[in-house]
């Protein structure tokens, strides 16, 4: 039970040691209790849970138990913490020939981890007698020995602890012979017959005597052997050995047959009674005899089992030499056996306690699991030193215990770097030829949310045909979480902060799961050539994480709007225009201009103009380019006064859309025409204002997307120079172009908006619009000079009268 006047220091102790072993995050005490052996099974040894102060009611949440070993163990712990007998204890069978009987164990607490060290001490009952091993011994004593004469006895047996072990030798009342005891120390007293008074073989030729030995308990118990001694004739000279003391030295793990030394032994008398043999004397058992034996000719020691300098490290050993006389004379010599350790025991690893998953974001110094390490060797080769090998997380801290260290963490750790940690703790000793053992434990790294979701690309840039199906996916956008389990479980989500990320709201919508981007209605390039918007991803972990990618959509154009006449419109609406002419204008004059424009921009909004009717293909051509109708020669008067001219607009998509113009040529006499000029001048010019008005405003809502492609092509057109007179082609079914343009006045100055070709030579004046090209006019002789206005989108064609 817990000595009573040790309670106060002991809780004193187990204070001090858990207030030292806070930097390696465990606990530990140790009790001490006393009982004495044979108790009963389920005996109550001591409330551990008590006088550590633990809570009961957390005992077994905490996992409180006994660290044992393979071997059945002698205590039980039950879940009131009460330290209970599990087995019968046998003090001489648990610690042969140790003073101190203490059983030492280990307790241990999970969360947080506790180690509690419990000493034993079991106190020795007198439950054994003193044996001898013999009933009865004969000892056979020649009359001719003299006083003094000393003859040593088998000892007696008590497996008791020394107060209860052997004390006392009595020897039953004679004349003849005194008792003397010989203290062996480890080995016990030693019985030894001392002759008193010489023998007389004619008075007596025997002794009976009784030899009772005694033992320290109260009451005291003994045991006795009877010893019959024989009177012999006279042999009077015993062998006498060559030396006063026998020492050897052994290594252990000597092979069996070895000799390890040996005695010499002589007698002066002569034949058989001068003749000597060897063996053990009668005080060796026999774990000796089993290890150890003595050749009887020759006196060698030879070794005859296996040395293990951890069982006993000495060994001393009676030899006795006698010779072979009728009643033989015998000496015995002690020999003394040193065994030398070798380093034959590796060291052994032992897990005390292990927490197999640690979180990542555990802080250095976080203690994994606790280790014991010992070795059966002594001094540098029972020395033993741990590390751990690889390169590891982990690092080994020694306790204040001996031989005990705490495996903890010495860096941050990073799951997704690496999941789980092979600790390989290599244990080894200070020998001179080293051993070693090793032990692997797997120390999985369990999972935090620390790592954001990350999109492939960012940012995302997607091209969608305009007039697509509503409700269909568009395209995705996906991230990655390094992280597992819900904290790598992604779900997407459109920001729809503020007004114009709220508008976007009424065209897309994305799938929480798989990030597919839905839209709501069918685009209008038009109407919607870009747009951009953010998307975030976020995992399910606690707290949640997430990142945003920004999105670009560029609306691409399709060849949906058909060509626009813009001149001529007659008053009902319809694309019809009469012109007037002087019947004596020379070849190459400019009729009319026929201009229109298409909503599509590139190929889609690039027009191509073609006569599709005429009376007199010699008398007008058509430049497919810019709408141009001028005469092909001059008029005679066999021509005739009305000519009809029906004019194809078609743009350049892959299915093209077209329209047409009706253009009635009227020939008149030079006065006449001069007069109706006057007036169409009039009328046209505030036609002029009307259309140049209504290109302004298709000006601002074409994109910008393609202003610098634009400048590009028509700069490389811009080296390149253009027959005046092939723009008059014939061909009406002629499709060699994918530019058109637009001119029209502005006061004294002539505009042009042309596509990526232009169809005649251009120079960039300084100081003009970025994005307007001055051009000289070739068929003025006054050198006036037009502008020409550059834009992105489609191209516009129209005539300049």
């Amino acid at each position: 039970m817990a000595q009573p006047g040790c309670k106060a220091w002991l809780r004193r102790l187990i204070f001090l040691i858990v207030c030292l072993n806070v930097t390696l995050n465990f606990s530990s005490a140790q009790l001490r209790y006393s009982i004495p052996e044979e108790l009963t099974v389920g005996a109550v040894v001591g409330n551990i849970a008590k006088d550590l102060g633990l809570d009961i009611s957390v005992l077994n949440a905490r996992g409180f138990r006994i660290v044992s070993g393979s071997t059945e163990p002698l205590f039980q712990l039950n879940n009131n913490g009460i330290l209970h007998v599990n087995q019968k204890i046998d003090r001489e069978e648990v610690c042969e020939r140790i003073s101190t009987c203490i059983i030492n164990i280990k307790t241990v607490l999970e969360n947080p981890l506790e180690v509690h060290y419990v000493a034993i001490e079991v106190l020795d009952v007198n439950d054994h007698s003193p044996t001898f091993s013999e009933n009865e011994t004969r000892l056979e004593i020649s009359e001719s020995a003299l006083p003094g004469a000393r003859f040593q006895l088998q000892g007696a047996r008590d497996p008791d602890s020394d107060t209860y072990s052997i004390q006392l030798y009595r020897l039953s009342q004679n004349d003849h012979f005194r008792l003397e005891v010989k203290d062996r120390g480890e080995d016990g007293k030693i019985p030894v017959l001392y002759l008193h008074k010489p023998l007389d073989k004619e008075t007596a030729r025997s002794h009976r005597l009784l030899l009772t030995a005694v033992d320290g308990g109260k009451p005291a118990k003994s045991g006795t052997m009877g010893i019959m001694v024989n009177v012999l004739d006279v042999n009077d000279n015993m062998p006498v050995f060559s030396k006063d003391s026998y020492a050897a030295v052994l290594n252990e793990n000597s092979p069996i047959g070895t000799t390890i030394m040996q005695v010499n032994a002589t007698d002066l008398d002569d034949g058989l009674n001068g003749e000597v043999v060897y063996s053990f004397g009668n005080n060796v058992n026999s774990k000796l005899r089993k290890l150890f034996e003595v050749d009887p000719n020759t006196g060698e020691i030879i070794v005859k089992g296996q040395i293990d300098y951890e069982a006993k490290d000495r060994y001393e050993i009676d030899i006795k030499a006698s010779d072979k006389g009728t009643v033989p004379l015998a000496t015995e010599k002690s020999v003394i056996i040193t065994i030398v350790d070798l380093n034959d025991n590796a060291p052994e690893i032992e897990v005390t306690s292990f927490s197999r998953a640690i979180p990542e974001d555990s802080k250095p110094g976080t203690t994994v699991a606790l280790i014991s390490v010992s070795d059966n060797d002594s001094g540098v080769n029972g020395k033993v030193i741990c590390y751990i090998s690889e390169d590891v997380p982990f690092t080994l801290t020694p306790s204040l215990q001996d031989n005990m260290y705490s495996i903890v963490t010495k860096s941050l750790l990073d799951r997704e770097h690496q999941s789980k940690c092979d600790v390989t703790i290599i244990a080894k000793d200070a020998g001179e030829k080293a051993l070693s053992s090793h032990r692997t434990i797997s120390v999985t790294v369990s999972d935090v949310n620390d790592n954001s979701p990350a999109f492939s690309t960012n940012p995302y840039t997607f091209y969608v045909t305009e007039n697509n199906v509503a409700g269909a996916s568009l395209f995705s956008v996906s991230a990655n979480d390094c992280d597992e389990g819900d904290n790598a479980l992604i779900s997407y989500n459109i920001v729809r902060n503020g007004d114009e990320h709220k508008q976007l709201a009424s065209f897309i919508n994305i799938n929480s799961e798989n990030g597919d981007i839905l839209a709501l209605k069918s685009f209008d390039f038009e109407t919607l050539k870009t747009f951009q918007f953010q998307v975030v991803a976020s995992d399910s972990g606690t707290p949640s994480l997430s990142s945003n990618v920004t999105v670009n959509v560029f609306i691409l154009d399709q060849n949906d709007n058909a060509p626009v006449i813009l001149y001529p419109v007659s008053s009902n609406g319809s694309a019809e225009g009469v012109e007037e002419i002087p019947r004596n204008v020379n070849a190459g004059h400019l009729v009319t201009k026929v201009r229109a424009y298409d909503a599509d921009i590139g190929y889609n909004g690039w027009l191509l103009f073609s006569l599709q009717q005429v009376t007199d293909h010699s008398l007008f051509g058509l430049d497919r380019y810019t709408g141009q109708i001028r005469t092909l020669r001059s008029f005679t008067e066999t021509d005739e006064a009305e000519h009809k001219l029906l004019i194809l607009v078609k743009d350049n998509g892959n299915v093209s859309l077209s329209a047409t113009a009706t253009v009635v040529v009227k020939l008149v006499e030079p006065k006449e025409a001069f007069a109706a000029s006057d007036v169409k001048s009039s009328v046209k010019d505030e036609e002029g204002t009307d259309v140049t008005f209504y290109l302004m405003i298709t000006l601002g809502s074409v994109s910008v997307l393609f202003l610098i492609s634009i400048i590009v092509l028509i700069a490389m057109q811009c080296s390149k120079t253009t027959d005046y007179t092939s723009k008059y082609l014939q061909e009406t079914n002629y499709d060699g172009t994918l530019c058109h343009s637009i001119q029209y006045r502005s006061g004294e100055k002539r505009y042009m908006l042309v596509g990526p070709r232009m169809s005649i030579g251009s120079t960039i004046v300084p100081g003009s619009h970025a994005n307007t090209l001055v051009l000289p006019d070739r068929r003025r002789g006054s050198g006036e000079v037009r502008q020409v206005t550059l834009f992105q989108g489609s191209c516009m064609n129209g005539s300049d009268r």
